[in-house]
Protein backbone atom coordinates (compact mmCIF):
# COMPACT_ATOMS: atom_id res chain seq x y z
CA UNK A 1 0.00 0.00 0.00
CA UNK A 2 1.21 3.75 -0.69
CA UNK A 3 -0.78 5.77 2.23
CA UNK A 4 2.70 6.29 3.57
CA UNK A 5 3.74 8.22 0.58
CA UNK A 6 0.75 10.14 0.97
CA UNK A 7 0.48 10.93 4.37
CA UNK A 8 3.04 10.83 7.88
CA UNK A 9 1.16 7.93 9.72
CA UNK A 10 3.83 8.77 12.62
CA UNK A 11 2.33 12.51 13.00
CA UNK A 12 -1.48 10.81 14.32
CA UNK A 13 -1.87 9.88 17.82
CA UNK A 14 0.65 6.85 19.50
CA UNK A 15 -3.13 4.80 20.11
CA UNK A 16 -4.08 5.10 16.34
CA UNK A 17 -0.47 4.85 15.00
CA UNK A 18 -0.59 1.09 17.67
CA UNK A 19 -4.24 0.40 16.28
CA UNK A 20 -3.18 1.14 12.40
CA UNK A 21 -0.06 -1.12 12.82
CA UNK A 22 -2.40 -4.00 15.04
CA UNK A 23 -5.23 -3.12 12.09
CA UNK A 24 -2.60 -4.58 8.94
CA UNK A 25 -1.35 -7.37 10.50
CA UNK A 26 -5.07 -8.14 11.59
CA UNK A 27 -6.20 -7.87 8.21
CA UNK A 28 -3.60 -9.38 5.94
CA UNK A 29 -2.64 -12.46 8.18
CA UNK A 30 -5.97 -13.36 9.49
CA UNK A 31 -8.74 -12.17 8.27
CA UNK A 32 -7.66 -12.56 3.83
CA UNK A 33 -6.05 -15.91 4.92
CA UNK A 34 -9.24 -16.54 6.15
CA UNK A 35 -11.93 -16.16 3.13
CA UNK A 36 -11.66 -19.81 1.99
CA UNK A 37 -12.32 -21.13 5.25
CA UNK A 38 -15.52 -18.53 5.66
CA UNK A 39 -16.82 -19.47 1.82
CA UNK A 40 -16.29 -23.35 2.86
CA UNK A 41 -18.56 -23.18 6.25
CA UNK A 42 -21.26 -21.04 4.77
CA UNK A 43 -24.80 -22.57 4.88
CA UNK A 44 -25.79 -24.48 1.49
CA UNK A 45 -29.26 -23.92 -0.07
CA UNK A 46 -31.77 -22.37 2.54
CA UNK A 47 -28.94 -22.77 5.30
CA UNK A 48 -26.79 -20.05 3.39
CA UNK A 49 -29.29 -17.45 5.83
CA UNK A 50 -29.13 -19.53 8.84
CA UNK A 51 -25.25 -20.51 9.46
CA UNK A 52 -22.86 -17.69 10.71
CA UNK A 53 -19.42 -19.31 9.67
CA UNK A 54 -17.95 -19.98 12.68
CA UNK A 55 -14.30 -18.67 11.98
CA UNK A 56 -16.18 -15.45 11.97
CA UNK A 57 -16.56 -15.04 15.99
CA UNK A 58 -12.95 -16.52 16.11
CA UNK A 59 -11.97 -13.13 14.46
CA UNK A 60 -14.20 -10.78 16.23
CA UNK A 61 -12.55 -12.17 19.33
CA UNK A 62 -9.41 -11.96 18.30
CA UNK A 63 -10.03 -8.11 17.21
CA UNK A 64 -11.49 -7.43 20.66
CA UNK A 65 -8.57 -8.66 21.95
CA UNK A 66 -6.52 -6.55 20.34
CA UNK A 67 -8.50 -3.51 21.04
CA UNK A 68 -9.36 -3.39 17.49
CA UNK A 69 -13.17 -2.98 18.17
CA UNK A 70 -15.97 -0.64 17.64
CA UNK A 71 -13.11 1.97 15.98
CA UNK A 72 -15.49 3.76 13.52
CA UNK A 73 -17.16 5.85 16.38
CA UNK A 74 -15.22 8.88 17.08
CA UNK A 75 -14.27 11.35 19.41
CA UNK A 76 -17.60 12.84 20.17
CA UNK A 77 -19.13 9.24 21.42
CA UNK A 78 -18.01 8.12 24.91
CA UNK A 79 -18.60 4.56 23.44
CA UNK A 80 -16.19 4.86 20.92
CA UNK A 81 -11.91 4.42 20.26
CA UNK A 82 -11.39 8.50 20.57
CA UNK A 83 -10.18 8.52 17.01
CA UNK A 84 -10.42 11.27 14.51
CA UNK A 85 -12.12 10.57 11.03
CA UNK A 86 -8.89 10.93 9.47
CA UNK A 87 -7.33 8.24 11.56
CA UNK A 88 -10.43 5.71 11.01
CA UNK A 89 -10.44 6.48 7.69
CA UNK A 90 -7.02 4.85 6.98
CA UNK A 91 -7.83 1.98 9.19
CA UNK A 92 -11.51 1.93 7.37
CA UNK A 93 -8.98 1.25 4.04
CA UNK A 94 -7.20 -1.54 5.57
CA UNK A 95 -10.47 -3.32 6.33
CA UNK A 96 -11.55 -2.74 3.04
CA UNK A 97 -8.69 -5.27 1.67
CA UNK A 98 -11.10 -7.85 2.98
CA UNK A 99 -14.78 -6.17 2.36
CA UNK A 100 -16.56 -9.26 3.65
CA UNK A 101 -15.02 -10.69 6.87
CA UNK A 102 -12.87 -7.76 8.17
CA UNK A 103 -15.52 -5.11 8.99
CA UNK A 104 -17.77 -7.31 10.72
CA UNK A 105 -14.53 -8.82 12.61
CA UNK A 106 -14.01 -5.62 14.19
CA UNK A 107 -17.79 -4.89 14.96
CA UNK A 108 -17.14 -1.74 12.39
CA UNK A 109 -19.79 -3.36 9.39
CA UNK A 110 -22.58 -1.22 7.57
CA UNK A 111 -25.24 -1.05 8.34
CA UNK A 112 -25.10 -1.52 11.89
CA UNK A 113 -22.31 1.19 11.96
CA UNK A 114 -24.77 3.93 11.35
CA UNK A 115 -26.88 2.47 13.41
CA UNK A 116 -25.26 2.59 16.25
CA UNK A 117 -24.00 5.97 15.33
CA UNK A 118 -27.48 7.17 15.30
CA UNK A 119 -28.49 5.42 19.12
CA UNK A 120 -25.29 6.75 20.62
CA UNK A 121 -26.03 10.19 19.29
CA UNK A 122 -29.91 10.61 19.43
CA UNK A 123 -30.70 7.54 21.41
CA UNK A 124 -32.79 7.78 24.88
CA UNK A 125 -30.95 5.89 27.88
CA UNK A 126 -33.12 3.13 27.59
CA UNK A 127 -32.65 3.22 24.06
CA UNK A 128 -29.40 2.61 24.14
CA UNK A 129 -29.31 0.28 26.60
CA UNK A 130 -31.56 -1.95 24.86
CA UNK A 131 -30.19 -1.58 21.54
CA UNK A 132 -27.11 0.12 21.51
CA UNK A 133 -25.72 -2.10 23.96
CA UNK A 134 -25.74 -5.42 22.42
CA UNK A 135 -24.83 -4.06 19.15
CA UNK A 136 -21.77 -2.36 20.52
CA UNK A 137 -21.03 -5.89 21.92
CA UNK A 138 -21.69 -7.57 18.66
CA UNK A 139 -23.84 -9.72 20.03
CA UNK A 140 -26.84 -8.96 17.31
CA UNK A 141 -26.61 -7.46 14.17
CA UNK A 142 -29.22 -4.65 13.05
CA UNK A 143 -30.82 -3.34 9.49
CA UNK A 144 -32.08 0.27 7.83
CA UNK A 145 -35.02 0.43 6.36
CA UNK A 146 -35.34 3.10 4.28
CA UNK A 147 -35.28 2.43 0.48
CA UNK A 148 -38.76 1.61 -1.57
CA UNK A 149 -39.52 -0.21 -4.43
CA UNK A 150 -42.47 2.25 -5.84
CA UNK A 151 -41.00 5.67 -5.40
CA UNK A 152 -37.98 7.42 -6.62
CA UNK A 153 -35.59 6.69 -2.91
CA UNK A 154 -32.50 8.93 -3.73
CA UNK A 155 -35.61 11.63 -2.88
CA UNK A 156 -36.47 10.54 0.53
CA UNK A 157 -38.61 12.78 0.87
CA UNK A 158 -40.93 10.13 -1.49
CA UNK A 159 -41.02 8.31 0.86
CA UNK A 160 -44.39 6.45 1.00
CA UNK A 161 -44.29 4.16 4.56
CA UNK A 162 -47.23 4.93 6.93
CA UNK A 163 -46.24 5.43 11.13
CA UNK A 164 -49.35 6.99 12.23
CA UNK A 165 -49.64 7.05 16.21
CA UNK A 166 -52.49 5.20 18.04
CA UNK A 167 -53.01 5.73 21.49
CA UNK A 168 -49.73 4.53 22.93
CA UNK A 169 -47.74 2.88 19.97
CA UNK A 170 -46.95 3.64 16.54
CA UNK A 171 -48.38 1.66 13.40
CA UNK A 172 -46.30 1.31 10.64
CA UNK A 173 -47.38 -0.18 7.15
CA UNK A 174 -44.80 -0.03 3.81
CA UNK A 175 -43.28 -1.58 1.72
CA UNK A 176 -39.68 -1.70 1.52
CA UNK A 177 -36.02 -2.97 -0.32
CA UNK A 178 -32.81 -3.68 -0.57
CA UNK A 179 -32.82 -3.71 3.36
CA UNK A 180 -29.15 -4.85 4.00
CA UNK A 181 -28.56 -7.14 6.35
CA UNK A 182 -32.49 -7.97 6.90
CA UNK A 183 -31.35 -11.77 6.19
CA UNK A 184 -29.10 -12.49 8.56
CA UNK A 185 -30.32 -14.36 11.84
CA UNK A 186 -28.59 -12.14 13.95
CA UNK A 187 -30.67 -9.68 12.66
CA UNK A 188 -32.58 -8.11 16.04
CA UNK A 189 -33.42 -4.85 15.23
CA UNK A 190 -34.74 -2.18 12.49
CA UNK A 191 -34.31 1.31 12.31
CA UNK A 192 -37.16 2.70 9.88
CA UNK A 193 -38.02 5.86 7.96
CA UNK A 194 -41.26 6.77 7.05
CA UNK A 195 -44.13 9.64 7.34
CA UNK A 196 -45.95 10.43 10.49
CA UNK A 197 -46.80 13.31 9.15
CA UNK A 198 -47.76 13.53 5.31
CA UNK A 199 -49.32 16.81 4.85
CA UNK A 200 -46.75 18.33 6.94
CA UNK A 201 -45.81 21.42 4.54
CA UNK A 202 -42.22 21.45 5.46
CA UNK A 203 -41.31 18.23 3.43
CA UNK A 204 -38.61 17.26 5.48
CA UNK A 205 -40.38 17.58 8.74
CA UNK A 206 -42.94 14.57 7.59
CA UNK A 207 -40.25 11.95 8.17
CA UNK A 208 -39.44 10.03 11.10
CA UNK A 209 -37.06 6.95 12.28
CA UNK A 210 -38.98 4.44 14.76
CA UNK A 211 -37.28 0.99 16.14
CA UNK A 212 -38.89 -2.40 15.33
CA UNK A 213 -37.34 -5.25 16.91
CA UNK A 214 -37.18 -7.75 14.00
CA UNK A 215 -39.73 -10.25 15.67
CA UNK A 216 -42.55 -7.82 16.23
CA UNK A 217 -45.69 -9.71 14.32
CA UNK A 218 -46.67 -8.09 10.70
CA UNK A 219 -42.96 -8.08 9.87
CA UNK A 220 -42.71 -10.29 6.62
CA UNK A 221 -39.45 -10.88 4.67
CA UNK A 222 -40.45 -11.52 0.85
CA UNK A 223 -36.63 -12.43 -0.44
CA UNK A 224 -33.39 -11.60 -0.89
CA UNK A 225 -32.10 -9.17 -3.62
CA UNK A 226 -29.51 -10.17 -5.40
CA UNK A 227 -26.11 -8.06 -6.94
CA UNK A 228 -25.70 -8.96 -10.60
CA UNK A 229 -26.02 -12.56 -9.16
CA UNK A 230 -24.70 -12.25 -5.48
CA UNK A 231 -27.25 -12.39 -2.63
CA UNK A 232 -24.58 -11.92 -0.13
CA UNK A 233 -26.03 -14.03 2.30
CA UNK A 234 -26.07 -14.58 5.56
CA UNK A 235 -26.66 -10.50 5.70
CA UNK A 236 -28.41 -10.14 2.28
CA UNK A 237 -30.29 -6.97 1.07
CA UNK A 238 -33.84 -7.78 1.30
CA UNK A 239 -37.42 -6.74 0.47
CA UNK A 240 -39.72 -6.25 3.30
CA UNK A 241 -43.69 -6.31 4.14
CA UNK A 242 -44.37 -3.85 7.25
CA UNK A 243 -48.39 -4.51 8.25
CA UNK A 244 -49.81 -3.48 10.86
CA UNK A 245 -46.49 -3.58 12.75
CA UNK A 246 -46.63 -2.32 16.16
CA UNK A 247 -44.15 -0.98 18.48
CA UNK A 248 -44.25 1.78 22.29
CA UNK A 249 -43.90 5.17 20.90
CA UNK A 250 -40.75 5.05 23.61
CA UNK A 251 -39.70 3.48 20.13
CA UNK A 252 -39.40 7.11 18.20
CA UNK A 253 -35.82 8.06 17.64
CA UNK A 254 -35.43 12.06 18.85
CA UNK A 255 -39.05 12.86 18.18
CA UNK A 256 -41.76 13.09 15.57
CA UNK A 257 -40.64 15.04 11.99
CA UNK A 258 -37.06 14.42 12.91
CA UNK A 259 -36.09 11.77 10.71
CA UNK A 260 -34.77 14.08 8.17
CA UNK A 261 -31.92 15.66 10.70
CA UNK A 262 -31.07 11.72 11.76
CA UNK A 263 -30.60 10.27 8.72
CA UNK A 264 -28.18 13.30 7.74
CA UNK A 265 -26.34 13.13 10.87
CA UNK A 266 -26.19 9.00 10.29
CA UNK A 267 -24.87 9.51 6.28
CA UNK A 268 -21.77 11.94 6.59
CA UNK A 269 -18.81 10.20 8.53
CA UNK A 270 -20.68 6.83 6.97
CA UNK A 271 -20.06 7.84 3.31
CA UNK A 272 -16.37 8.34 4.19
CA UNK A 273 -16.33 4.51 5.78
CA UNK A 274 -17.50 3.43 2.34
CA UNK A 275 -15.15 5.60 0.47
CA UNK A 276 -11.65 3.77 2.43
CA UNK A 277 -13.20 0.33 1.86
CA UNK A 278 -13.02 1.38 -1.86
CA UNK A 279 -9.59 2.55 -1.61
CA UNK A 280 -8.44 -0.63 0.10
CA UNK A 281 -10.54 -3.16 -2.47
CA UNK A 282 -8.58 -0.68 -4.96
CA UNK A 283 -5.56 -1.56 -3.44
CA UNK A 284 -6.16 -5.15 -3.38
CA UNK A 285 -7.11 -5.50 -6.99
CA UNK A 286 -3.77 -3.91 -8.05
CA UNK A 287 -2.12 -5.97 -5.96
CA UNK A 288 -3.79 -9.21 -7.64
CA UNK A 289 -3.08 -7.63 -11.06
CA UNK A 290 0.75 -7.50 -9.95
CA UNK A 291 0.66 -11.13 -9.21
CA UNK A 292 -0.96 -12.08 -11.97
CA UNK A 293 1.03 -10.15 -14.99
CA UNK A 294 4.37 -10.83 -13.25
CA UNK A 295 3.45 -14.86 -12.91
CA UNK A 296 6.30 -16.33 -15.74
CA UNK A 297 3.52 -19.02 -16.76
CA UNK A 298 1.47 -15.81 -18.27
CA UNK A 299 2.89 -15.32 -21.56
CA UNK A 300 1.26 -13.91 -24.88
CA UNK A 301 2.73 -13.44 -28.03
CA UNK A 302 6.51 -14.18 -26.54
CA UNK A 303 6.61 -11.59 -24.05
CA UNK A 304 5.18 -11.78 -20.37
CA UNK A 305 1.60 -10.01 -19.65
CA UNK A 306 4.27 -7.03 -17.76
CA UNK A 307 6.06 -6.61 -20.88
CA UNK A 308 3.39 -5.50 -23.12
CA UNK A 309 2.78 -1.73 -23.21
CA UNK A 310 -0.94 -1.73 -22.22
CA UNK A 311 -0.15 -3.59 -19.35
CA UNK A 312 1.77 -1.24 -17.98
CA UNK A 313 -0.01 1.48 -18.79
CA UNK A 314 -3.02 0.07 -17.06
CA UNK A 315 -0.97 -0.29 -13.92
CA UNK A 316 0.14 3.09 -14.49
CA UNK A 317 -3.03 4.37 -14.48
CA UNK A 318 -4.68 2.63 -11.46
CA UNK A 319 -1.64 4.03 -9.44
CA UNK A 320 -2.28 7.48 -9.77
CA UNK A 321 -6.30 6.87 -9.52
CA UNK A 322 -5.57 5.53 -6.35
CA UNK A 323 -3.70 8.05 -5.08
CA UNK A 324 -5.89 10.68 -6.54
CA UNK A 325 -9.07 9.75 -4.68
CA UNK A 326 -7.05 8.88 -1.61
CA UNK A 327 -6.13 12.00 -1.01
CA UNK A 328 -9.69 13.48 -1.55
CA UNK A 329 -11.19 11.19 0.85
CA UNK A 330 -8.45 11.93 3.31
CA UNK A 331 -9.42 15.47 2.91
CA UNK A 332 -12.97 14.94 3.43
CA UNK A 333 -12.12 13.30 6.67
CA UNK A 334 -10.09 15.53 7.53
CA UNK A 335 -12.57 18.50 7.13
CA UNK A 336 -15.14 16.50 8.65
CA UNK A 337 -12.48 16.65 11.67
CA UNK A 338 -12.57 20.17 11.69
CA UNK A 339 -15.72 21.16 10.14
CA UNK A 340 -18.67 18.26 11.27
CA UNK A 341 -20.19 16.42 8.93
CA UNK A 342 -22.67 18.79 7.48
CA UNK A 343 -19.06 21.54 7.30
CA UNK A 344 -17.33 19.51 4.89
CA UNK A 345 -20.39 17.95 2.76
CA UNK A 346 -18.62 19.46 -0.56
CA UNK A 347 -15.83 17.48 0.34
CA UNK A 348 -17.89 14.26 0.99
CA UNK A 349 -19.82 14.47 -2.16
CA UNK A 350 -16.79 14.68 -3.92
CA UNK A 351 -14.86 11.30 -2.16
CA UNK A 352 -18.39 9.93 -2.42
CA UNK A 353 -18.53 10.37 -6.48
CA UNK A 354 -14.95 9.91 -7.14
CA UNK A 355 -14.48 6.60 -4.87
CA UNK A 356 -16.26 4.39 -6.66
CA UNK A 357 -15.96 5.17 -10.24
CA UNK A 358 -12.16 4.96 -9.32
CA UNK A 359 -12.41 1.55 -8.01
CA UNK A 360 -14.37 0.40 -11.15
CA UNK A 361 -11.74 1.25 -13.10
CA UNK A 362 -9.12 -0.66 -11.46
CA UNK A 363 -11.11 -3.47 -10.43
CA UNK A 364 -11.79 -3.77 -14.83
CA UNK A 365 -8.02 -3.20 -15.37
CA UNK A 366 -7.23 -6.52 -13.21
CA UNK A 367 -10.18 -8.17 -14.27
CA UNK A 368 -8.75 -8.10 -18.14
CA UNK A 369 -5.61 -9.40 -16.71
CA UNK A 370 -7.32 -12.17 -15.32
CA UNK A 371 -8.85 -12.57 -18.33
CA UNK A 372 -12.22 -15.31 -17.73
CA UNK A 373 -10.84 -15.89 -14.48
CA UNK A 374 -11.21 -12.51 -13.32
CA UNK A 375 -14.82 -12.78 -13.52
CA UNK A 376 -14.79 -16.19 -11.92
CA UNK A 377 -15.70 -17.14 -8.52
CA UNK A 378 -11.68 -17.85 -8.14
CA UNK A 379 -10.57 -14.07 -7.33
CA UNK A 380 -12.21 -11.62 -5.49
CA UNK A 381 -12.64 -9.07 -8.39
CA UNK A 382 -16.11 -10.15 -9.58
CA UNK A 383 -17.72 -9.75 -6.06
CA UNK A 384 -15.48 -6.42 -5.55
CA UNK A 385 -17.33 -5.26 -8.78
CA UNK A 386 -20.54 -5.90 -8.15
CA UNK A 387 -20.06 -4.25 -5.09
CA UNK A 388 -18.52 -1.52 -6.26
CA UNK A 389 -21.41 -0.66 -8.74
CA UNK A 390 -23.77 -0.97 -6.19
CA UNK A 391 -22.06 2.04 -3.87
CA UNK A 392 -22.35 4.88 -7.01
CA UNK A 393 -26.19 4.93 -5.49
CA UNK A 394 -26.15 3.53 -2.42
CA UNK A 395 -26.02 6.41 0.59
CA UNK A 396 -26.80 9.01 -2.09
CA UNK A 397 -26.67 8.24 -5.97
CA UNK A 398 -23.80 9.84 -7.70
CA UNK A 399 -26.15 12.10 -9.69
CA UNK A 400 -27.62 13.55 -6.57
CA UNK A 401 -23.88 14.31 -5.05
CA UNK A 402 -22.62 15.73 -8.64
CA UNK A 403 -25.97 18.39 -7.90
CA UNK A 404 -24.46 19.43 -4.69
CA UNK A 405 -20.76 19.44 -5.43
CA UNK A 406 -22.03 21.74 -8.66
CA UNK A 407 -24.57 24.20 -6.30
CA UNK A 408 -21.86 24.55 -3.80
CA UNK A 409 -19.36 25.71 -6.06
CA UNK A 410 -21.72 27.87 -7.62
CA UNK A 411 -21.80 29.97 -4.42
CA UNK A 412 -18.79 31.66 -5.13
CA UNK A 413 -20.10 32.49 -8.30
CA UNK A 414 -20.86 36.22 -7.33
CA UNK A 415 -17.62 36.60 -5.30
CA UNK A 416 -15.47 35.00 -7.91
CA UNK A 417 -17.51 37.68 -10.75
CA UNK A 418 -16.68 40.77 -8.50
CA UNK A 419 -13.32 39.68 -8.34
CA UNK A 420 -12.37 39.78 -11.67
CA UNK A 421 -14.39 42.96 -12.52
CA UNK A 422 -11.97 44.80 -9.91
CA UNK A 423 -9.26 43.02 -11.68
CA UNK A 424 -10.40 44.75 -14.69
CA UNK A 425 -10.98 47.95 -13.56
CA UNK A 426 -7.02 47.62 -12.23
CA UNK A 427 -6.07 46.47 -15.75
CA UNK A 428 -7.58 49.23 -17.52
CA UNK A 429 -6.47 51.80 -15.39
CA UNK A 430 -2.69 50.73 -15.69
CA UNK A 431 -3.54 49.94 -19.52
CA UNK A 432 -5.13 54.28 -19.54
CA UNK A 433 -1.02 55.49 -18.13
CA UNK A 434 0.50 53.96 -20.99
Amino acid sequence: MATQSLIDINSLSPKFQDLYAKAKDFVENDCIPAEKTYELQMGKGENRWKIIPPILEELKAKARSLGLWNLFLGQDYEEGANLTNLEYALIAEITGRCPKIAPEAMNCSAPDTGNMEVLAKYGTPAQKEKWLRPLLDGKIRSAFAMTEPRVASSDATNIETSIRREGNEYVIDGLKWWISGAGDPRCAVYLVLGKTDADNKNKHRQQSIVIVPADTPGITVVRPMTVFGYDDAPEGHCEIIFKNVRVPIENIILGEGRGFEVIQGRLGPGRIHHCMRCIGMAERGLDLMLARVTDPARRTFGKSLAEHGTVVTDIANSRIEIDQVRYLVLSAARKIDLAKAKGAMKEIGMAKIAAPSMLLRVLDRAIQAYGAMGVSQDTPLAHFHASARTLMFADGPTPVHEAQVGKIELRRAAEITAKMKTQKEKSDLLASKL
